[in-house]
């Protein structure tokens, strides 16, 4: 396949938070080929990623030929080295990487899935588990189906009220039962001490992780929290390429890697991660993983699939899939088996 056209725009996410994640929000980009075959990737970094598109990597691709998304992977990661390893660049390469992976899925007529393994059974759904903000939320989702919650615990201060948020989830398990998980996410705000305080008051209530207790650069908190806490240590949404994970695996940072695809370098990066994470003993939960990109890699890679749930404000895509009694199926058409608005595309 050869590379004719290379295109980036941020689509109006009515309804989306009010902070970074509208303001440097999602982007979609096309890829179309000579032959006018067209694959669609979702990255991030707003209208600064727009620019990395339209500045450098669009330059870079048009005319070349590909085969494997991997290679053009390398090269796009070589050519912003000096300047990108980590954020908005990198956001704006999980974009072009996933629309390469869409291409390559439909020049071949196979379900990126199929491109991964191909003895997927893609009629075995994917359980899902569901953010929540409180018990009642969590019962609510419980009753649809959803095989775990995680509780968002931002709410209880910096430094967290431990006690308060150790009857949460007291209350939490005995309204779900004993089978159904419990997560905790504290969105990077505690330290080391309320952390430990936290999980000492949680242990008894059979939680599966703590995520991102402290910010994802205090590499030596999190070194210490894997060695003394009790509930394991996840985090990994806001780390970048494969060399971030394997930082992050070496050092024995996590013990629950969280990548989002459409941040951290694309489908040639969360399968990287998915191999690493496999040699290590490590699991994989990608950080919205129902949504119809990361959906591929959990179905075709992970030996304890679990998605989280997706974003309700992001609706620019269709085909997207839907979670029904607490499962999500991964589309078998080929690519990723999305479609996109046409009116979205400048020109």
């Amino acid at each position: 396949m050869r590379i004719e056209r290379v295109e980036a725009v941020q689509p109006p996410t009515p309804g989306s938070p009010a902070d970074w994640r509208t303001q440097l929000g999602q982007i979609l980009v096309r890829v179309t080929t000579e032959e006018g075959l067209e694959g669609v990737g979702v990255g991030g970094g707003g209208l600064a990623g727009v620019h990395v598109v339209a500045s450098v990597l669009r330059d870079m691709l048009v005319g070349r030929d590909f085969d494997r998304p991997e290679d053009l992977h390398r090269e796009m990661c070589r050519q912003t080295s000096f300047y990108g390893r980590k954020g908005v660049v990198v956001m704006a390469i999980s974009g072009v990487d996933l629309a390469l992976w869409d291409l390559a899925g439909k020049q071949q007529g196979l379900p990126v899935a199929r491109l991964l393994d191909p003895q997927v059974d893609l009629q075995v759904p994917v359980p899902t588990y569901a953010t929540v903000w409180d018990e009642a939320e969590a019962i609510r989702q419980i009753e649809r189906g959803v095989a775990a919650v995680k509780l968002h615990v931002e709410r209880f201060g910096v430094p967290p009220d431990a006690e308060g948020i150790a009857g949460l989830v007291k209350r939490t398990r005995e309204a779900l039962g004993a089978e159904k998980e419990i997560m905790l996410d504290a969105f990077g705000n505690w330290d080391v001490e309320s952390t430990l305080a936290v999980a000492c008051l949680v242990e008894p209530f059979g939680v599966e992780w703590i995520e991102e207790p402290v910010q994802p650069d205090e590499v030596g908190a999190y070194r210490e929290l894997m060695e003394r806490s009790p509930i394991p240590i996840a985090g990994g949404e806001h780390e970048y390429l494969e060399e971030g994970f394997r930082g992050i695996v070496d050092g024995g940072l996590h013990a629950v890697l969280q990548p989002d695809i459409n941040w951290c370098g694309g489908m040639t990066t969360l399968v990287e991660i998915y191999r690493m994470a496999s040699a290590a003993g490590l699991r994989v939960c990608p950080h919205r993983g129902s949504e119809p990109y990361a959906i591929h890699a959990i179905a075709a890679m992970d030996p304890r699939p679990l998605a989280e749930s997706p974003r309700d404000w992001f609706k620019c895509l269709g085909n997207m899939g839907e979670i029904i009694d607490g499962v999500v199926n991964v589309p078998d058409r080929p690519g990723f088996g999305l479609t996109v608005d046409e009116t979205l595309w400048p020109g």
